[in-house]
């Protein structure tokens, strides 16, 4: 069976970023960018206030797959990786248990352009891939999220679905979306020398 973000030596480091689990001390850090409305306009919830986000950050179910990742001593992102069961017929349920995973990143548009998304996305299928030995990790965003997609086709994952108006978004507007996935097998094929991790220090 796969490990899990349990079983992983933290922080992460990459040549910019410093990747760890995220706390309940950090809800102010990303509320601070997660309320900018270009970021907001993706965001699956869109929090009210600061009070109702700091309430969600810190649920249980939310807070143990949650990541930030930091530029020096500055928050400047936080990461989903969402590990799951992959489907499987009866009689191999066991060999697929916790087999795949979801990720998913959210960062300060002051960062933008400087290629640090696709430094931690990199860094996340490193983290899957590799050091939890996951088969398969995936990523889902509306096509009109152009900077997601493409940071997805930087690290080097395949579109493995394009959904035609699959998505209503809080606008009223149906909205095409975009998955895309990446193999263990795939990411060792392409030499998986993206985004270097450092051993913590």
């Amino acid at each position: 069976m796969p490990l899990t973000l349990d079983n992983v030596t933290w922080p992460l480091r990459t040549e910019r970023l410093t990747i760890r689990r995220a706390t309940p001390q950090d809800a102010d850090a990303v509320w601070r960018y997660r309320r900018d409305p270009s970021v907001a306009e993706w965001m699956y919830r869109l929090e009210q206030d600061q009070r109702s986000h700091h309430e969600r950050f810190q649920l249980a179910d939310q807070l143990p797959q949650t990541l930030v990742a930091l530029h020096g001593d500055t928050i400047i992102g936080d990461l989903l990786v969402r590990q799951h069961d992959a489907w499987a017929q009866d009689e191999v349920a066991a060999k697929a248990a916790g087999a795949t995973a979801e990720i998913g990143w959210v960062f300060d548009p002051a960062v933008q352009g400087r290629g640090l998304a696709t430094e931690a996305a990199g860094a996340l299928l490193r983290l899957c891939l590799e050091s939890l030995g996951l088969h398969r990790v995936t990523a889902i965003c509306f096509s009109d999220n152009t900077a997601s997609w493409r940071v997805m086709e930087k690290v080097g994952m395949r579109r493995e679905t394009h959904a035609v108006a699959e998505s209503l978004h809080r606008s009223g507007r149906w909205l095409d979306s975009y998955t895309y996935a990446l193999l263990r097998s795939e990411w060792e094929e392409q030499g998986s020398d993206s985004s270097p991790l450092h051993p913590p220090q």
